[in-house]
């Protein structure tokens, strides 16, 4: 079985400059943006005072979000939801770009240490706003002075973690995926040699349940996963 298993491909290089690719993934994220804009656009055109059909969907998807945002980080928080909506919608929309044959933005690193990084700026942020500098320094010191290397270990880690985490699932299901399906390929030939090579018989089926599993139901769990950690980090350093 010979499969092989590549990054993002290179479309072109920006102003001609080879340190400027084009990736596959920004071109994936690009039209990702595209949809969820023509989604918002589609969802809140003439909107009434009596909301039905398409917008009270989306008043209702307002709603959720905002009682999230309230509900994980604190009253006076819903600034946040513009925000949490876009990153929710974005990694799910980005996950299941597989099934239209695309591959996953979120099956980069670059995508998802993009978000956390994101992330961490406002933890840092919210932290110096309502604790100031000081306080924000002092808190690397706690509880006592020896602990500061390992507090400063852990806020780096934070990002890390959270990036590695959703592009680990993501790619690991394509990985997974790929492998199986090559496999299936494999299998297929020597059970069934008659068949022409082109007609891999026992490809049916089985990969349509893992993707499921790793396009539909990872992507949802992640998207969620990733939002509520944001949630959860920024609530912490506000309140903190």
């Amino acid at each position: 079985m010979n499969v092989e298993i590549n990054g993002p491909k290179i479309l072109g290089y920006l102003f001609g400059n080879t340190n400027l690719p084009i990736t596959e993934t920004m071109r994936n994220s690009w039209i990702i943006m595209a949809f969820i804009l023509f989604l918002c656009i589609f969802l809140t055109h003439r909107m009434q005072k009596i909301p039905k059909g398409k917008q009270a969907l989306a008043e209702k998807a307002v709603l959720m979000i905002d009682g999230l945002v309230e509900s994980t980080m604190g009253e006076g928080c819903q600034a946040f939801s513009p925000y949490i909506m876009t990153l929710m919608m974005s990694s799910l929309f980005g996950s299941l770009a597989s099934l239209f044959w695309m591959r996953s933005t979120t099956a980069d690193l670059n995508t998802t240490l993009g978000w956390a990084i994101i992330t961490f700026v406002l933890i840092t942020f919210n932290k110096i706003k309502y604790g100031g500098i000081k306080g924000y320094l002092k808190g690397f010191l706690e509880p006592i002075f020896v602990m500061a290397p390992l507090n400063v270990l852990s806020e780096i880690a934070t990002p890390v973690s959270m990036s590695f985490r959703h592009f680990g699932n993501m790619a690991g299901g394509l990985v997974i995926t790929t492998l199986i399906m090559g496999a299936l390929k494999v299998l297929s030939n020597a059970v069934l040699g008659f068949l022409p090579d082109n007609i891999a018989l026992l490809q049916i089926g089985l990969p349509g349940v893992l993707s499921l599993y790793f396009d539909c139901f990872t992507a949802c769990m992640q998207a969620f996963i990733f939002s509520m950690l944001t949630m959860a980090y920024v609530g912490d350093a506000r309140n903190s």
